[in-house]
């Protein structure tokens, strides 16, 4: 398949190199619109179920957001000095070499994009399941697929098919559908609070769920919950090398849309808060809807559930096509340095975008949705794959400072707080992964597992590269 694609793809003066079509406003609706999709509106549950408390609820978020921004912050100074394809597997393998770079690519590759991937539409069309017109979606299909798992299939190489066609089409797209979800995210919040009437309550703001995990334990559980609601901040760096102006746009992006996203995961919190006290709340699977809707039953209105599930579709449409357009950067920049199958460093003549890599990376994904049931376990994996990586991609910070201290190279942006910043993200990764290996051994031994079958396949390409070299 890969030399078909490349036959299909190649061309002399396109190939490796994609061109700089993302300005500020997109990598900041990259930023937003990966972030925003359906945590905020599932998470609260999970959360006040482990903590109990509502004012410990908000301590969580405020936790996460903090360290979500002392991460992009620290992503900023980085991505800003070293605005090359692929993200953490450039700075990884600059600051430690090529094996870390390679690790951190394989587990990506292997597992944590495709996961995330089949997740997302997943949960796309099991948001568009809440609409009666889409009731055929759980009968047989073919191939022992459900109608569910062909719409997943369908949205997932829709989103595919537009990245192909154009990184600024896919950019202009994703951005459009951010705005709308931010908007319609808003007006859920402020309905919650403005027409509340009776139903809403400053005292539920104190109420206590008892049946609570609770302890520095379920503050933990809490806060992984937190921290992936907030997930997807760092793959705007995946496209850094194709932002115009990388010095000025990355920061803006990176600190611009977690400030952003914070204060709309504050605003929605409280909104849900108000309406719904901690012992409903924790037995809510759907609060954000179960909270418009009972507010808007109150003034006779039918249709406050389907205006959250109208945001949730959109949030998760736009979250696609970001997740989708910044994941096939990571391989397609190995195979660039000659680590991976150098077809997927092959760029479209036509369109200038990675192709192959992003056919490859859909390919993978659509295997997975078909045993999606299975791979919940594996979701959790990913997390913990990624938040290894996120605490060793800001440990380069210290590498590269004191490599550029030694040149004399400028720097463009400077992490606030540093060293401070980057340690507490640095001891907070640490704690977290420590965390989900004692209380989820299994998978995360399974990630583990996955880390190191990458080490034969990583000598495998780096043989074949010396030897062609």
């Amino acid at each position: 398949m890969l030399r078909c694609i490349h036959r299909m793809t190649s061309s002399p003066q396109h190939d490796h190199e994609l061109p700089r079509v993302l300005g500020a406003r997109h990598a900041t609706a990259i930023v937003v619109g990966i972030i925003i999709g359906s945590g905020i509106f599932l998470v609260p549950r999970e959360m006040i179920a482990a903590v109990g408390k509502s004012s410990t609820l908000y301590l969580v978020w405020i936790v996460g957001g903090l360290l979500s921004l002392f991460g992009s912050l620290t992503y900023a100074e980085i991505a800003s000095a070293r605005p090359a394809y692929g993200g953490e597997y450039a700075f990884l393998r600059e600051a430690y070499g090529d094996m870390v770079g390679f690790l951190h690519m394989w587990t990506w590759w292997t597992i944590a994009k495709p996961a995330s991937i089949a997740s997302v539409v997943s949960g796309l069309v099991r948001t568009l399941a809440t609409f009666s017109v889409f009731y055929f979606f759980n009968d047989p299909a073919f191939l022992h697929m459900n109608w569910g798992q062909v719409a997943a299939l369908v949205a997932l190489w829709l989103a595919t098919w537009l990245d192909i066609v154009g990184t600024r089409k896919a950019a202009d797209v994703q951005m459009g559908l951010t705005l709308l979800k931010v908007i319609l995210i808003a007006v859920i919040a402020i309905s919650c609070f403005v027409f509340a009437g009776p139903i809403g309550s400053v005292q539920h703001f104190t109420s206590v769920f008892t049946g609570a995990r609770g302890g520095a334990a379920g503050f933990m559980v809490a806060l992984v919950a937190a921290l992936w609601a907030y997930d997807g901040w760092s793959d705007v760096a995946a496209v850094a090398g194709e932002v115009k102006r990388p010095q000025r746009d990355l920061p803006i992006a990176l600190v611009g849309g977690i400030l952003a996203v914070g204060g709309l995961y504050m605003l929605t919190n409280a909104a849900i808060q108000y309406v719904l006290p901690a012992a409903a709340l924790a037995a809510d699977d759907r609060p954000a809807a179960d909270a418009l809707r009972l507010v808007m039953n109150s003034h006779g209105i039918a249709w406050g559930a389907a205006l959250v599930s109208i945001g949730m579709a959109i949030s998760i449409t736009a979250t696609l096509i970001a997740t989708t357009l910044s994941g096939a950067r990571i391989s397609f920049a190995a195979a660039r340095d000659r680590l991976f199958f150098s077809s997927i460093a092959n760029v479209h003549p036509r369109f200038e975008t990675p192709a192959v890599s992003l056919v490859v990376q859909a390919a993978m994904s659509s295997l997975l949705i078909f045993a999606i049931g299975r791979f919940q376990a594996l979701f959790s994996l990913a997390i913990f794959a990624e938040w290894i990586t996120y605490g060793l991609a800001v440990s380069t910070v210290f590498v590269f400072r004191s490599r550029d201290a030694k040149t004399g190279k400028p720097r463009a942006f400077s992490t606030p707080g540093y060293p401070v910043v980057p340690i507490i993200f640095i001891l907070a990764s640490i704690a977290l992964t420590v965390f989900q290996l004692v209380d989820d051994p299994k998978n995360t031994l399974a990630g583990c597992i996955v880390i190191v079958l990458g080490v034969p396949v990583f000598f495998y390409f780096d043989r074949k590269r010396k030897t062609l070299a």
